[in-house]
């Protein structure tokens, strides 16, 4: 197994942070941003399986999906990354206000990239961990989201290799 660059430390660090401080924040009076959205933006892969089997780090474009039940603090998130390959990656995320416009989330789903050309979360099919913040721009109703995947065992060529990706992009709700 190899072992975690400071790049993945630090951002399993932040995931940790994200998480105890989205359990240990007390329960906001703001009902989280609302509403559904499509976005479109950019996905940047930070990891690589085996370079000699061409399993590279990759950059794509992105579409991404939210669609949130208002009664419950979840969503239903779906995001295509579209480069020399594609993968899908659904995800049903925990959402936590922590204001009326902003809501940061942990999702758990998979990556669906059985590929032979690697995406930014490998080549093949991996279940996936995804913090994220949804950010819902005043008196609009555009929203900026970003959030980190991290796709466990995602390349075929690296058993155990994970992949890191940030996506990042601009939402219009519906």
């Amino acid at each position: 197994m190899k072992k975690l660059t400071n790049l993945s430390k630090a951002l399993l660090g932040l995931t940790a942070l994200g998480c105890v401080s989205a359990i240990a924040v007390p329960s906001a009076n703001a009902q989280a941003a609302y509403g559904s959205y499509v976005g479109v933006g950019a996905s940047f892969g930070f990891t690589s399986g085996n370079s000699a089997a061409g399993e590279n780090s990759r950059t794509s474009g992105l579409v991404a999906v939210r669609y949130k039940f208002l009664e419950f603090p979840v969503s239903l998130r779906s995001q295509i990354l579209i480069g020399n390959s594609t993968a899908v990656v659904p995800t049903v995320s925990f959402d936590v206000p922590l204001n009326f416009d902003t809501d940061i989330y942990i999702g758990a789903g998979v990556a669906l990239s059985n590929t032979v050309d690697t995406t930014p979360v490998g080549n093949k099919n991996s279940f996936v961990v995804q913090p994220g913040i949804d950010y819902t721009l005043p008196n609009s109703n555009l929203v900026l989201f970003g959030n980190v995947i991290f796709a466990f065992d995602a390349y075929r060529n690296s058993p155990g290799t994970s992949a890191t990706t940030l996506q990042t992009g601009l939402g219009l709700r519906f």
